[in-house]
């Protein structure tokens, strides 16, 4: 999935999800853990690709359907959704569960860019 042409977050699954984090190095990885039936979600879903546009070439947004690859889901502990994990180097450095609005998950993703 590493398509240079893509625009957006880029959608991860088991397959993929390693890779991307690897790949990335110490730029952060911002993972928005997301359902298509779930109401919050879906108003995060926007803002999600509007920070994909923002932050490229200084952090990797993505997105993964917990429905199609629960066991991402259960493997970071996701128990609710949206849960927003951000990643640097492999490893979680930032977690917000809940729909933050645009500046919370700004927030986040800055907390860990300064790290």
């Amino acid at each position: 999935m590493s398509d240079t042409a893509q625009t957006g977050a880029v959608h991860l699954d088991s397959a993929s999800f390693d890779a991307t984090l690897k790949s990335a190095g110490d730029m952060p990885v911002m993972v928005d853990f997301y359902a298509d039936w779930c109401g919050p979600c879906k108003m995060a879903a926007p803002i999600v690709e509007e920070m994909a546009e923002e932050y490229e070439g200084k952090a990797v947004i993505a997105k993964v359907d917990v429905d199609a690859n629960n066991e991402l889901a259960g493997r970071f502990g996701v128990m609710s959704i949206p849960t927003v994990i951000v990643f640097k180097n492999g490893e979680e450095v930032k977690r917000q569960t809940g729909f933050a609005g645009k500046q919370g998950f700004v927030s986040l993703l800055s907390a860990a860019m300064e790290e």
